[in-house]
């Protein structure tokens, strides 16, 4: 048994999941934001959001001038880090 619980072979592949604490459902959006008092003007940071935290987590971002974009999951963005 290595040190992620798995019993050798390949690794688990992981279902992203939504970045609202306390939810576990499956991401289906990436929201892209920038803090501008931290990161360089072209870095994203993404956070994941099921459909049901998609318009919450948003929201949260719009408000503190924070939000960029949102896109579908499976949409590639070439984002710095996620967080």
């Amino acid at each position: 048994m290595n040190l992620l619980g798995q019993l050798g072979g390949a690794p688990a592949a992981e279902t992203p999941t939504c970045s609202r604490k306390g939810c576990r459902g499956n991401a289906q959006w990436q929201l892209l934001w920038n803090n501008p008092k931290i990161h360089p003007p072209g870095r994203r940071k993404i956070w994941l959001a099921c459909d049901g935290h998609r318009e919450w987590l948003q929201d949260y971002l719009v408000q503190r001038s924070l939000w960029k974009e949102t896109l579908p999951l499976k949409e590639s963005a070439t984002p710095e880090s996620s967080a």
